[in-house]
Order: C-alpha cells, then structure tokens, then sequence
C-alpha cells in the first residue's frame, strides 16, 4: 500500500469507529429489514393459490384432464383453467379482473404471450406439459402499473 491508501483506511476506520459510538446500528435492524422485505414481496411472489375444481393430486401431476387454479394478491384475481389437447399438450385459458398490458406464461426459459382483451379473457393454446407461471402487467384504476405474477403450477 502506499501512503495515501493507509492513511485513507485510517481515516475511514476512525471515522467508522465515531459513527459507531455516536449512531450504533440497531441490534434487530437486519430481522427487521428481512421481515419488511418478505412482507412487501408477498403480494408478488406469494399470492393466493387455491384449487377450485378436480383431483387436489391428480391436478397437479397425473391423470387429470382439466384443473382450474384462483390465484390473487387481494388487489388482482386471476382464474386458470387448464385442459389436456387431443395432442398431449395443454391448453390455458383465464380470466383476469384487472386491465392487463401483457400477459406472459413463463415456462423456464420458453414464454407465450396472450392478449387479455377488454374482458380480461386470454388463453394459450398448445403448450407443453411443465411447470408454469402466469405474469400480467396491470394497470389499476389510478393509472399506476404493477406486476402480478402467479406462483408455479403444473400445466
């Protein structure tokens, strides 16, 4: 090192230890960012997931043909309802309470886009089997746009 650089880190470490003494971190301050950072990323990520009809196992992997899923963030309501094709692929069709400027389902690395129309209805035909996630933008009566995306699903 030379001498300008040990004698910044000097400086830094003094003017690091008065801060400490005179403005300590608070004790619970990484618990309590941890908790603020879950809760406000729950309405994004965890939303509301409830089966509405068929085989509560068979709906997610096995036999069944159809299962229709309700996901919702207490703001936007989203209905999917999933049917197998004569192909062996799957069709999705939903519905969507909330304008939508675009509608992506999201397979790893592959995505369809949909329109939702004026009536929130939109449908992606032909996929493949796998896990899924629907992702909306939104635009609320205020004209602010959020993002509402779905947690995962088998398709």
């Amino acid at each position: 090192m030379d001498d300008h650089t040990s004698e910044d880190a000097a400086l830094f470490a003094r003017l690091r230890a008065v801060w400490e003494d005179v403005d300590p971190v608070p004790v619970d301050l990484i618990d309590r960012m941890v908790a603020a950072v879950a809760v406000a990323d729950l309405s994004r990520e965890y939303a509301l997931l409830t089966l509405v009809t068929g085989d509560t196992l068979s709906a997610v992997r096995g036999e069944s043909d159809t299962a229709t899923f309700q996901f919702s963030d207490g703001t936007t309501n989203v209905l999917v309802h999933v049917t197998a094709t004569e192909h062996g692929g799957r069709r999705v069709d939903g519905w969507v309470d909330a304008p939508a400027l675009a509608i992506l389902l999201v397979q790893g690395d592959r995505e369809w886009q949909a329109d939702g129309g004026e009536s929130g209805r939109f449908s992606f035909a032909d996929l493949p089997t796998g896990v899924s996630r629907i992702r909306f933008a939104i635009r609320h009566q205020d004209g602010s746009l959020a993002e509402f995306q779905t947690p995962q699903f088998e398709v």
